[in-house]
């Protein structure tokens, strides 16, 4: 499983180490994760090896699920895609990419990457079990009732053909979307992949309605992860061809460093700005966000000064730079707002609120293109 933008929020987890060169992170829940399973093992068996068996195998699985997404962002980096990190998640591994590629060949190695990693693991395995003579006849049969190395040959065999099934979010879905774009427009080729998901997924809950309940939660994330797909292809194709200057604001209130949050309050209430760049000779030195006014308020009171709660850290872009680019930045940024520049001088600012109704007003004006004109 993998994520064009920006993965989950690293609260709560603790870093591994890294692979590569990419974070490897685990988050809290997958933890609770390992507790449940411990439980389920010792009300079962009523044995220490049992649950040390239990929870073993588990934290193996999960070591492939991260070979699996490591699989992915090397394949990435091939062609020039950062990966900020892997997180380890109890429904799975998630590589945090740059971006998919845009050569849908390029996005086919990719999402096949991953696969091909849980069936190497599998070969591995298969192999080590028939050189020691570990594998019984009727291994078929009766796949998880042999030791943890079959068991987890089972469990890579059942990851690469569960990820490559025809459907976003898994890796298939993103092979199918990349096929299709070989023939037609990326954006057609994302929503008719996101159409093919969701059926997917409606034949799986139908499934999971009359034999298994598990499978409605399988059909849910299927669901989703189809419409958040079309979703930020959406998005994309609205953002391309836009550059910072069509977003960018140059009518805006601002604070001194040495200003109290008195004046920030004034100027929340009398207008819609919550954000405000702190200037001083004429640049940006900072941006006070409301969170960071609330914090103030708490702990200082209304005379405290702007400078002492203001985000230093504000990222800058030329006025011409791709919006796309843009808003990647404004989302991993905890200050709000990025200081717009032309030639080096301050031009203005942009914050995401601006971005987004940049964005609905670019949707309208396309519904509107693709309404015949009325006859008279």
């Amino acid at each position: 499983m993998k994520n064009q933008a920006s993965g989950p929020s690293l609260k709560w987890s603790l870093r591994m180490g890294s692979l590569g060169g990419i974070p490897v992170y685990i988050h809290a829940t997958f933890l609770i994760l390992l507790l449940w399973i411990g439980l389920i093992h010792w009300r079962s068996e009523q044995n220490l090896a049992a649950v040390v068996q239990g929870v073993g195998l588990i934290v193996a699985l999960f070591s492939c699920v991260v070979l699996h997404e490591l699989g992915h962002a090397l394949t990435a980096r091939h062609f020039g895609i950062k990966t900020r990190d892997i997180i380890l998640l109890p429904i799975g591994g998630v590589a945090s990419m740059e971006k998919m590629p845009d050569n849908p060949r390029q996005e086919i190695l990719v999402a096949l990457a991953g696969p091909a990693v849980n069936l190497v693991i599998a070969a591995l395995l298969l192999f080590w079990l028939q050189l020691d003579h570990s594998l019984p006849p009727d291994s078929l049969s009766k796949m998880f009732e042999g030791g943890m190395r079959q068991q987890l040959l089972t469990l890579n065999l059942f990851l690469a053909l569960f990820n490559l099934l025809p459907a976003f979010p898994m890796d298939g879905g993103r092979v199918l979307r990349a096929v299709l774009a070989l023939r037609m427009d990326h954006l057609k080729a994302t929503r008719t992949a996101a159409a093919i998901g969701q059926a997917f997924a409606l034949w799986l809950g139908l499934a999971g309605l009359l034999y298994n309940p598990f499978l409605l939660f399988i059909a849910l994330f299927v669901w989703i992860g189809a419409m958040a797909e079309a979703g930020s292809e959406e998005v994309k194709s609205l953002l391309h061809g836009n550059t910072l200057a069509h977003a960018v604001i140059t009518h805006f209130e601002s604070l001194a460093p040495d200003d109290a949050l008195s004046k920030a309050i004034q100027l929340t209430l009398e207008g819609v700005q919550k954000d405000f760049p702190v200037m001083a000779n004429g640049d940006i030195v900072g941006v006070l966000t409301q969170d960071d006014l609330l914090r103030g308020l708490q702990e200082q009171g209304a005379l405290a000064t702007t400078g002492d709660y203001m985000h230093t850290e504000v990222p800058r872009a030329e006025v011409d730079e791709p919006l796309e680019k843009v808003m990647k930045e404004l989302q991993d940024c905890p200050c709000h707002v990025l200081a717009v520049t032309r030639n080096g001088q301050l031009a203005g600012i942009v914050n995401m609120e601006n971005i987004l109704e940049l964005l609905r007003i670019e949707a309208a004006l396309r519904q509107g293109s693709a309404i015949p004109p009325a006859r008279g």
